[in-house]
């Protein structure tokens, strides 16, 4: 899937200024963060992922299709760089935070982990640009943009979770989308992705759809908050720091936590790792992040 969706990319023609950048040590930090946000390692009876999807895969989708669309190098490395502050198990810690609507507060670290980065900051350089322009990625609506708008970071979260966990895109469909594509002036003159065909757009909210029933189901509510109170334990208790979460990956951190001799910790891994889905209790009213969009085709918003 990941490998037919960077064809349709362009990955074998990868501009040439991109790169250097694939090399950055913060950027490659990412291919060992899931893009599940740390559910690769839950309980197969709960989540059975079609492939490994990393951050640094999304990271570079991403800016793949930025370029594709805007042939503009500072919005494409803002793309590529928009999720470098993601931890160990992404929004799992923006659970733990107490921040389940936005799920942003990780993105603080992103100027401090961009700025420390020495060898992201001789390519920037070399270009004549400015690390404030890639830091700053919000500013670009192309790259990302409030709900229900849609950007090249919502998109490709709803190519890459359509094709991997809920299985209703095929590589025939991420072709017909990618092929789909192109840049409007949205109702306040500000550039912003949308689709030529209705039936394109309505598939895509088809998939969204299904893939807010996913995250919203109890099953996937009770484990990212069960992983949350794992990671938030094992802080408490200084096994772990919190800024640990942004050193290691995940899989390291998955395996010091087995080593703990601790037994409630024990007992919380082993039920996230082994839980069936028929024992899933149900939780109270949990206030989750909606992921409607609203997208614009042929240069008009579907729904007013």
């Amino acid at each position: 899937m990941l490998s037919h969706y960077l064809n349709e990319l362009d990955y074998q023609h990868i501009p040439s200024f991109l790169t250097k950048y694939l090399t950055c040590p913060s950027l490659l930090r990412l291919k060992h963060i899931g893009y599940f946000c740390g559910m690769d390692y839950a309980s197969k009876d709960i989540y059975q992922f079609k492939e490994y999807i990393s951050r640094y895969d999304h990271s570079l989708t991403v800016a793949l299709l930025t370029y594709k669309l805007t042939k503009n190098k500072i919005m494409t490395l803002a793309g590529l760089f928009h999720d470098i502050a993601t931890p160990c198990f992404s929004h799992v810690i923006d659970y733990m935070n107490g921040d389940y609507l936005s799920q942003e507060s990780t993105e603080a670290y992103t100027e401090h982990i961009l700025k420390a980065d020495t060898y992201l900051k001789q390519c920037l350089a070399q270009d004549h640009i400015a690390i404030d322009d890639i830091t700053q990625f919000k500013k670009y609506p192309i790259v990302d943009n409030e709900r229900p708008k849609l950007c090249a970071d919502r998109l490709d979260g709803i190519i890459l979770t359509g094709s991997c966990w809920t299985k209703n895109l095929t590589n025939s469909d991420i072709t017909n989308i990618i092929d789909d594509i192109t840049i409007y002036q949205n109702e306040i003159n500000q550039d912003e992705i949308g689709f030529k065909s209705l039936f394109i757009a309505n598939q895509v909210l088809s998939v969204s759809e299904i893939i807010n029933v996913y995250c919203h189901s109890k099953e996937d509510n009770y484990m990212m908050f069960l992983l949350a109170k794992i990671t938030k334990y094992a802080i408490h208790k200084k096994y772990i720091t919190y800024d640990e979460l942004y050193i290691y990956d995940e899989q390291k951190l998955f395996t010091i936590l087995k080593s703990i001799d601790d037994d409630e910790l024990k007992s919380y891994l082993n039920i996230f790792e082994n839980i069936k889905k028929t024992a899933i209790p149900n939780l109270e009213n949990p206030k989750i992040k909606i992921r409607n969009i609203n997208p614009l085709i042929q240069g008009k918003r579907i729904i007013n």
